[in-house]
């Protein structure tokens, strides 16, 4: 069998990604090899995600060339997909998670300071970089007095504008800062469920055609079951919700030693000004089914309300009833 064709955006943290997907097929005597991708998200760079719009943006071009069968596989990151599957194109396994927390990260004046960080801790007017609407509903939920500032690139670009003093701090995925071996940037750690984390932040999520039976079957041995409970609840919340990079939507899935597990949720607006929380015991049966039940929780505290204002903000019209 020729080496399998492993698809991946050519960042250093989506390489890294994709050879840890190398690394466990070889430890299978699978061999692979690996073929980069600039998608639209990595090349628009001088636009806030939301202004671009759409979904797909950093996963279109390697699904086209999987549905096409110029590729294997496609390896990307779990929070980048949307939550439904393109047709014919399925996550076929979900490597063992890495941590799923955000991250505050200090540019040089404010770790110079000494002081225990935490947000508490940043200056009134302190300039937070993050292209997230989620990061930026919760940092001026707790924050309202910083000013948050859009922050693109990969995430060395990112690190440097905060070492240059482009910002004063900036609020990234742990997950990415531990993979590429620079967790020592890490000022705090932003937990649940104070501060909630992209849906399926973290995992490593491994693509194939549906119907490629004989890749399917080197794929699947590499899925890791307790990411994929836990992400299957999170997704699930999120779809629920109709939610993505343009909402400002957290969740986790925390399982406790015992095996008891809790979904933690939330839904805010842009500016923090009106943030919904929750949380439902996983089921570890129907992790979907505890997903759906948070997100109608939500919408009925005040929930509903908020999605309608950023649909509005969005000129998108509500969904009707059936």
């Amino acid at each position: 069998m020729p080496p399998l064709r492993i698809a991946t955006r050519s960042s250093e943290l989506a390489l890294r990604q994709a050879r840890e997907v190398q690394s466990a097929l070889a430890g299978s005597g699978v061999e692979s090899e690996l073929v980069t991708y600039t998608t639209v998200g990595d090349r628009r760079l001088d636009v806030a995600l939301t202004a671009i719009g759409g979904k797909g943006l950093f996963t279109q071009e390697l699904e086209d060339d999987l549905r096409a069968g110029r590729v294997d596989c496609c390896v990307h990151s779990l929070k980048d997909l949307p939550t439904a599957s393109p047709d014919g194109l399925e996550v076929v396994a979900r490597l063992e998670r890495e941590d799923p927390r955000d991250a505050l990260v200090l540019g040089p004046a404010l770790a110079a300071a000494g002081e225990s960080p935490s947000l508490g801790v940043l200056p009134r007017g302190a300039r937070v970089g993050t292209s997230s609407l989620r990061r930026r509903a919760q940092l001026l939920a707790a924050r309202p007095d910083v000013a948050v500032r859009e922050l693109r690139g990969n995430v060395p670009t990112r690190l440097r504008k905060v070492d240059a003093g482009e910002v004063d701090a900036a609020i990234l995925a742990a997950a990415g800062l531990r993979r590429l071996g620079l967790a020592d940037r890490v000022a705090a750690y932003l937990g649940a469920p104070e501060w909630l984390p992209a849906a399926g932040q973290g995992a490593i999520a491994v693509q194939a055609r549906a119907d490629d039976a004989v890749v399917r079957a080197l794929l699947e041995p590499l899925d890791h079951a307790p990411t994929t409970l836990a992400t299957r609840a999170e997704r699930a919340f999120l779809a629920a919700l109709e939610g993505g990079c343009q909402v400002p939507i957290g969740a986790l899935a925390v399982r406790a030693a015992s095996g008891e597990g809790m979904l933690y949720g939330l839904i805010g607006d842009v500016d923090g000004r009106r943030v919904v929380r929750g949380e439902h015991p996983l089921d570890a049966g129907h992790p979907e089914r505890t997903g759906v039940a948070l997100a109608d929780g939500l919408r009925a505290r005040g929930g509903e309300e908020i999605l309608a204002g950023l649909r509005a903000l969005r000129g998108v019209p509500s969904p009707q009833p059936e």
